[in-house]
């Protein structure tokens, strides 16, 4: 009774403050008092603040809570140990048999598009036409002076 009444006279102090201060003019920031306001009233109005009130004096409540933290206590603590042996016992036993198998075949490295002990070189320049030459020289010299 007393945490309805203590909301509602929140909620009424809430709506005068935006009332005054729409009377400056000042709307937005009004309005969102007004919202503020509005909030521990329509929490009385649900039964919410009546829910826990009770909760927070009911000795059934607070060992349903030590329940549950004994529980997240138990899922953290079995995370943990998992991690720290590296994953669940299925996970473990492919690793093992990944780790027997090869992981490459034999023949991957060798390159796919030719012999390796043959050097690479360089193709041989196209012939050119008159006039791209002349319009890329300065770009050559500037490649070649870089060592491209």
């Amino acid at each position: 009774m007393i945490a309805e009444t203590v909301c509602s006279a929140v909620a009424a102090a809430g709506l005068g403050i935006a009332v005054v201060t729409a009377y400056r003019k000042r709307f937005l920031a009004a309005a969102r008092i007004a919202a503020y306001a509005l909030v521990p009233l329509g929490l009385v109005m649900t039964g919410v603040v009546e829910w826990v009130a009770d909760t927070a004096f009911s000795p059934t409540a607070w060992a349903g809570f030590a329940v549950l933290g004994g529980a997240w206590a138990l899922f953290a603590t079995t995370r943990a140990v998992e991690r720290h042996r590296g994953g669940t016992r299925r996970e473990r036993k492919a690793a093992a048999r990944a780790a027997q198998s090869p992981a490459v075949a034999p023949t991957a490295s060798a390159p796919s598009l030719g012999q390796a002990s043959r050097p690479a070189s360089r193709p041989a320049p196209a012939p050119r036409a008159t006039g791209a030459s002349e319009d890329f020289s300065d770009i050559e010299a500037i490649l070649k002076k870089h060592g491209i």
